[in-house]
């Protein structure tokens, strides 16, 4: 299996230096370059490295976090076997699939959907993410969040549970309505969190907890592209 890994991290790193000249050009192939990166975290997690993940330790400042460019995502691609992954978020409806990585590190945002806060649990308070808004011709990242529709299903796991969320909101915020992530008593919740309005605002996306289903081989397939 290691060698499996190894194997596969090679073919993101080899796929980034072939396309890195030019990356800064081509929004297109930097679209490419993260969904290399996001398949091989998806391809790869396992309940070993979830249950060793969560103890990571990792930023959640948010002062750090730069937009996305090429020195990002080489270094996500370099790092991408020490990256603390935690699971993986599936919204059907927009063809959104992500890992989930713990904190708020450029090189986690470069990758996938990053927690915005160090001790919450899925389907347990406000579980909220953050994702950069990447806009190709294919979208990635958090840039699909635009298309979702009240009623839709938000899935979460850390491959021992399935956690099913419905969306109750949707709207653009200024960029400090940092309650938004709080926690609300007697609620369980997700929130998404991405840049709008060219990054002068935010799009909040926030579901309810519908339902908790083990994570078997077949449901797992809900978080496959």
């Amino acid at each position: 299996m290691k060698k499996g890994r190894r194997r596969g991290l090679w073919v993101v790193i080899v796929g980034l230096l072939l396309v890195g000249l030019i990356l800064l050009f081509n929004q297109p192939l930097k679209h490419t370059a993260i969904q290399l990166l996001s398949r091989h975290q998806m391809t790869h997690l396992t309940k070993k490295q979830v249950t060793i993940n969560r103890k990571a330790n990792t930023t959640f400042n948010f002062k750090q976090v730069k937009p996305l460019g090429i020195r990002e995502i080489t270094q996500a691609a370099t790092n991408a076997n020490q990256l603390p992954t935690v699971g993986k978020l599936a919204v059907p409806s927009v063809a959104l699939y992500l890992p989930v990585i713990k904190g708020l590190s450029n090189q986690a945002l470069a990758t996938g959907a990053a927690t915005m806060k160090a001790k919450q649990k899925m389907g347990q308070g406000n579980y909220a993410l953050a994702g950069h808004y990447l806009v190709a011709r294919n979208q990635a990242l958090f840039a699909p969040l635009e298309r979702v529709r009240l009623g839709s299903s938000v899935y979460l796991t850390d491959l021992t549970k399935i956690y099913q969320y419905e969306v109750i909101v949707k709207k653009v915020v200024n960029p400090y309505a940092t309650r938004l992530i709080n926690d609300v008593p007697g609620e369980e919740l997700v929130t998404l969190i991405t840049c709008a309005d060219g990054g002068v605002n935010r799009l909040a996306i926030q579901g309810r907890l519908l339902a908790i289903d083990n994570a078997t081989k077949a449901k797992l397939q809900l978080f496959k592209p």
